[in-house]
């Protein structure tokens, strides 16, 4: 029998482990700041790019959006423009 007590003490043991950690993800994740970053506008310009793939659709930003003159400049702290759907979702 104490082999068995040590068994069920190990199980609840873990079972109560496994609990906490799901309680502290979903404390972490429930806690996150809402997103805040722009979608991908729905307007004539950037409709085109709602049905490609992503990694197509990303190729064409730089066409517009960038740091040279007659582009639509971008924040200083702006992450590199190669992954721009990363964040700018398409919904």
């Amino acid at each position: 029998m104490p082999e068995e007590s040590k068994k069920k003490k190990n199980l609840l043991v873990y079972n109560l482990l496994f609990i906490a950690v799901c309680a502290g993800i979903f404390l972490f994740l429930w806690n996150a700041p809402p997103e805040t970053t722009a979608h991908l506008p729905h307007d004539e310009k950037h409709n085109q790019y709602l049905e490609m793939d992503k990694k197509e659709a990303e190729k064409h930003c730089g066409t517009c959006h960038g740091e040279d003159e007659g582009k639509m400049p971008l924040p200083k702290e702006h992450p590199p423009t190669y992954r721009c759907l990363f964040c700018h979702k398409r919904t």
